[in-house]
């Protein structure tokens, strides 16, 4: 890594500029102190696939488990999610939603069929839990569910009997099957994806032929009941421009949302280990990370060209790191550790979909227990451990369904191996129920960034901070609270100025009023 200045400037719109010198650690920001943008709770969203452990002995234990469960979903578990203020969640997949036949998961567990789940290490799949636990979860939790529908190797019959089954309260044949399997009223499901990356594992398709599918299989996915569907194409995969371009042409308004899917990898075939990575590695994964705004911002303009009022959402619906497999594990369950530098990951993207708010309706990160960059680790012993990522979504609470304030800031930037730049600060501002919430990431591995903020009044109400000795620390089932959120002493407002002292790779989260 190498540090470069550059005179002040605002490029990408990221929300940092370049400063004049490469040693300054002081940093000015100054913060609009009104917006008209909201940032949507469910760009805190979740995502749970049929993959390893994420739903079997992460969430779900069965209800004969000796593992403290209710109705078989894990009690521990359940409390973490409730404390996470869960907006949305995904489900089934993910890469299984195109294998996944709906009607092998419900009725009596014990008589549901088997299957092998041929994408992740060809565990074989009971069917113990299918659509009532999922729905019935997502009630416990008060979240919305987001159902990815099967095209890869579904029928439109299918999928519209499933709708049907979800959402409709008249005497209809599939409301009469709900019923019979133990529920009256319609859950109401808004969210559902037609499709899971149709150009890969959902179907390996071209933008042209999707495009007539979604048409075909979308016009019987219907409302029903005053249950209104937020119809969700499969969209690109990082730069593949064309997809979306294809879709925004031959579909429009058709769809509610467009998904997009990125992860930090740079070589599938090398992605390196999650607690075991050099300087030159940590910020080349921030760098990649960071490249996500120009992204969404090319896939924004394709999108303007044909939607200007922005009715169509882009959803970022799987996003997050990725590293190789703890050794001694399944290699396709993808279990991975999560160190602080995942954590700073998470809140560098957070801080950049806040920006796109306005087109960027929801992002879900992958995935939600056990697997990648997930917020929990359990095991079959009944151990539970809330990982560095689990915490930064919970201290980023606040900003579910703030107003987006604007922000400029100088801060040095440097320039990973890859050639991407780094800026050492990034800072978000939003404001809701008369208070400002303000985070600021440093990125740095060793340099204290001084933040001198305008445009915050008031006084200090709430402020934490998460950071550790070293970024590769990380949580454990023997030192489950290794990296956790502590009080922040370092902020103070005097002379109608906010300055906060941010250490080296941390973040901080405060709130003022």
């Amino acid at each position: 890594m190498k540090t470069i200045s550059f005179t002040r400037c605002i490029a990408l719109g990221i929300i940092t500029c370049l400063s004049l010198s490469a040693s300054a650690q002081n940093v000015e920001v100054n913060i609009a102190k009104e917006g008209n943008i909201t940032i949507a709770p469910e760009i805190y969203g979740q995502f749970a696939e049929h993959l390893g452990s994420c739903i079997y002995g992460g969430i779900w234990v069965g209800p004969d488990s000796s593992i403290p469960n209710t109705n078989g979903y894990r009690n521990d578990v359940l409390q973490a999610l409730k404390d996470l203020h869960v907006p949305v969640l995904r489900w089934p997949g993910g890469c299984f939603a195109d294998e996944y036949h709906w009607m092998d998961g419900i009725g009596p567990r014990e008589k549901r069929p088997k299957l092998q789940n041929n994408n992740w290490g060809g565990t074989i799949e009971d069917n113990s839990f299918g659509t009532h636990e999922f729905l019935n979860l997502c009630e416990i939790l008060g979240c919305e569910p987001y159902i990815s529908a099967n095209v890869g190797s579904g029928s439109v019959e299918e999928m519209a009997k499933w709708v049907e089954y979800m959402n409709s309260d008249g005497d209809t044949p599939m409301a009469r099957l709900r019923r019979e399997n133990g529920r009256d009223k319609a859950w109401g499901v808004k969210y559902l994806g037609v499709g899971n990356e149709s150009w890969g594992c959902g179907g390996n398709m071209r933008p042209e032929y999707y495009a007539d599918l979604y048409r075909r299989y979308s016009t019987y996915a219907r409302n029903m009941d005053g249950h209104n569907l937020y119809k969700i194409a499969s969209g690109a995969s990082d730069y593949d421009y064309n997809w979306t371009r294809v879709l925004m042409d031959q579909v429009g308004n058709r769809m509610n949302g467009l998904s997009l899917h990125y992860y930090t990898v740079d070589s599938w075939d090398n992605k390196g280990k999650a607690t075991e990575f050099n300087d030159v590695e940590y910020y080349n994964t921030l760098g990649k990370c960071l490249e996500i705004d120009q992204v969404i911002t090319k896939h924004e303009q394709i999108m303007d060209e044909k939607d200007p009022k922005k009715n169509i959402g882009l959803l970022v619906d799987e996003w997050g790191t990725w590293w190789e497999v703890e050794e001694g594990t399944n290699p396709g369950h993808l279990y991975q550790q999560n160190t602080m530098r995942d954590a700073i990951v998470a809140g560098l993207s957070l801080n950049i979909f806040h920006r796109h708010a306005e087109r960027v309706r929801m992002a879900n990160i992958a995935q939600i227990v056990n697997v990648l960059q997930s917020m929990i680790l359990t095991n079959k012993e009944g151990g539970m451990v809330l990982t560095p990522t689990y915490h930064v979504f919970q201290m980023y609470y606040p900003f579910q369904g703030a107003t987006y304030l604007p922000v400029e800031c100088n801060t040095e930037v440097t320039t990973s191996q890859t050639g991407r730049p780094i800026p050492s600060l990034s800072v978000s501002a939003a404001k809701k129920d008369g208070k400002t919430v303000v985070a600021l990431v440093n990125s740095t591995l060793d340099k204290a960034q001084t933040a001198d903020i305008t445009g915050v009044e008031g006084k200090i109400v709430s402020a934490r901070i998460l950071t550790c000795k070293d970024v590769k620390d990380h949580n454990d089932f023997s030192h489950p609270n290794t990296v956790a959120p502590t009080d922040f002493k370092g902020a103070k407002i005097a002379k109608g100025k906010l300055t906060v002292k941010v250490p080296a790779h941390s973040i901080v989260v405060l709130e003022t009023m």
